[in-house]
């Protein structure tokens, strides 16, 4: 019996805390959520769960369970409720007399539940108020969120009907940016279109161009995968592989798909770097397939080591490396959102912290990590101090930012509007003056001014990070570049990695070897263009540089050059001498020769009577002799007029070797 006390006090527990929750049935859609009351309240939609229950067959509509609790998400929801705490008490708002309230719900990292969170927001039932404050009653005026693109899509077109504005804090997703479709959506962050440009300079710099794609199927995955080919295939970057992975995290044929990439990067061995436009959790389930096939196999671990590129989905997640250690997998790559100060969250944590279990009353999340580390073993004691440490593991500094940044300038938008008008009343302010407001004004955040662009983004660019490990901790948001948008260009940083980050320009992730000068480029038809034989430059065509696509011609009048050459050469006049070697031979033998000749012709002028003479030609044989004695001078005066070509101007002509205009080659 006392061993089954334990047992029934945690289910009572988990019961009690279901239905203070509003556990939603098939009737009822209330969801968990955290409300806070002010002037004007601004709805946070955050994942803080990782996926939905999706085995469930009923098609009447209802809310379908959430699963797998994410702390991370929970860290981004008391993000923003710092971040409002935090202008209700500084001089922007009390100076006009008027705070920002909160309604934060879980996304559930899943579209149709994100969408039933944000009609519940917009189109509230005002009838059923028995246990409602008026002030959580108020219209919502701002959303923050969301967190993944293909959610901020769908809810964007909902908000737009009642020109809510939309701030999101990670949605990168290009077509965002599009004013005529999402009027009312901003982010504080860039769009995909320089992550992806980032990403392609990083290639050229390192010489890759033989890379592979990753992706989760959905707008954002897509979209990346869409900009980062059109860039990369301006900058002469082949894709060998795009893989997608669907967007349930479990399931047989995520499961499936998870096999099929792991065993193609596998296989292509040329393809060293692989840019990730993934969830995390996907990530992971790869990471750990890749291991599980390199046992299988029997291969080298080494085998499955890579250039991991990861983009702002999964960059400060350390979690993917939960089942494999960093040197299974190689070198991670981050492209982060630009940092900000978690002073002021981790003030707040411990003030959390201080507070205990009285500050998780009006906390359902909270309440539900609680009970997990309860269920896992922890005594109640332990529970908020272990909840607190989990939460600072996962603080992403870059989220940090661009959470604040948009609570800031709705808050300032907020002040400008009540600077002038009584903001108080029902119905004062209405959210497309907000808007407007969002639109016109700029805003201050720890002494920096910022603004939305025309497509309603802030471009700050990216930092990169280069992932390390000390054996027992991934260490994530080490900065070692600075991407600048303006110039397409990165700095350096002076941190401890940066030297290892520099020296993965070695790794070499090509489909062929660069031909050297003397050799061109010959690709085969459909192949792709970074796939190719390297061919010798045919005779008088030549090649200067590594990789060029066609060979030159020299100009043959005056230059030569033999085949594989990487220059053309001069035509050399040759002329013969006295002193050279076959003209002494050539004068050797025509002086035997006219020496020859003149006896001869002595013998056949003594002789000239008799019959033998005659028969030979008589006097017309001494002028035959005569001729040949001519053409042995000629070999003398051969070498004599050489020389006086020497003394005098000098033209090109042909040597005896190279005298022949060979057919050009080496066209492709």
């Amino acid at each position: 019996m006392a061993a089954f006390t334990p047992i029934l006090y945690f289910h009572i527990i988990v019961f009690l805390i279901l239905v203070e929750i509003g556990h939603a049935s098939e009737e009822d859609v209330q969801v968990m959520e955290i409300t806070a009351p002010g002037d004007f309240i601004i709805s946070g939609l955050m994942p803080i769960h990782e996926d939905v229950e999706k085995r469930e067959h009923s098609f009447k509509p209802h809310r379908r369970e959430c699963i797998r609790f994410e702390e991370r998400g929970l860290a981004k929801s008391l993000i923003m409720i710092n971040a409002i705490e935090v202008m209700n008490r500084s001089p922007v708002l009390t100076a006009v007399n008027v705070t920002l309230g909160y309604k934060i719900l879980d996304s559930c990292s899943d579209v149709n539940t994100a969408l039933r969170a944000t009609e519940l927001v917009i189109y509230e039932d005002h009838h059923n108020t028995d246990n409602v404050s008026s002030a959580f009653i108020q219209p919502v005026m701002a959303v923050v969120g969301a967190t993944f693109s293909e959610i901020s899509i769908a809810i964007a077109r909902l908000l737009t009907l009642q020109m809510i504005p939309q701030i999101s804090y990670s949605s990168s997703a290009v077509i965002l940016s599009d004013k005529n479709r999402f009027p009312a959506f901003m982010r504080t962050i860039p769009n995909d279109f320089y992550q992806t440009a980032a990403m392609t300079t990083l290639f050229n710099i390192n010489n890759w161009n033989w890379v592979g794609i990753v992706i989760t199927d959905g707008d954002y995955g897509r979209s990346a995968s869409e900009q980062f080919l059109i860039q990369a295939l301006g900058k002469g970057i082949c894709v060998a592989f795009s893989l997608i992975i669907p967007q349930s995290v479990i399931g047989e044929y995520t499961h499936y798909a998870i096999e099929i990439a792991a065993a193609m990067i596998l296989n292509n061995t040329k393809v060293q770097v692989i840019v990730s436009f993934a969830r995390s959790t996907h990530v992971k389930l790869l990471f750990e397939e890749l291991k599980n096939q390199v046992l299988r196999r029997g291969l080298n671990r080494e085998s499955m080591r890579r250039v991991w590129v990861a983009s702002d989905s999964w960059s400060s997640s350390p979690s993917v490396t939960r089942n494999v250690s960093l040197r299974d997998i190689g070198h991670i790559v981050g492209f982060t959102h630009k940092h900000g100060d978690s002073s002021s969250y981790n003030q707040y944590l411990s003030r959390l912290e201080k507070a205990g279990h009285e500050y998780a009353k009006n906390n359902p999340f909270l309440q539900k990590l609680f009970m997990l580390l309860s269920a896992a073993g922890h005594k109640d004691t332990e529970v908020v101090s272990e909840a607190v440490k989990i939460l600072r593991k996962h603080i992403g500094v870059d989220t940090i930012l661009s959470i604040e940044m948009a609570i800031s300038a709705i808050a300032q938008a907020v002040a400008s509007i009540c600077k002038s008008k009584d903001c108080k009343g029902p119905g004062a302010v209405q959210p497309w003056e907000l808007l407007d407001a969002l639109w016109m004004e700029e805003f201050q955040l720890n002494g920096e001014t910022y603004h939305f662009d025309d497509n309603g983004d802030i471009n700050l660019g990216y930092d990169l990070t280069m992932w390390w490990s000390d054996g027992n901790k991934v260490h994530e948001d080490d900065i070692v570049a600075e991407y600048h948008p303006q110039t397409d260009s990165f700095t350096y940083t002076s941190n401890s990695m940066t030297q290892q980050f520099i020296d993965l320009k070695h790794i070499i992730s090509k489909c062929t070897n660069s031909c050297v000068p003397g050799e061109f480029k010959k690709t085969a038809e459909g192949q792709h263009t970074c796939c190719y034989e390297c061919i010798n430059c045919t005779e008088n065509y030549y090649s200067n540089m590594t990789d060029m696509d066609q060979c030159l011609s020299c100009d043959t009048s005056k230059e030569w050059s033999a085949v594989g050459s990487s220059n053309c050469t001069p035509k050399v006049l040759l002329f013969f001498s006295w002193d050279d070697s076959f003209a002494i031979a050539l004068l050797f033998f025509s002086a035997l020769g006219i020496l020859l000749v003149v006896l001869v012709s002595a013998l056949f002028l003594h002789q000239r009577d008799t019959p033998v003479v005659k028969a030979a030609g008589g006097p017309l044989s001494q002028v035959i002799l005569f001729s040949l004695v001519a053409s042995y001078v000629s070999a003398i005066l051969f070498v004599d007029m050489s020389l006086h070509l020497l003394a005098g101007p000098q033209k090109p002509v042909c040597s005896l070797h190279h005298e022949s205009n060979h057919s050009a080659g080496g066209m492709s």
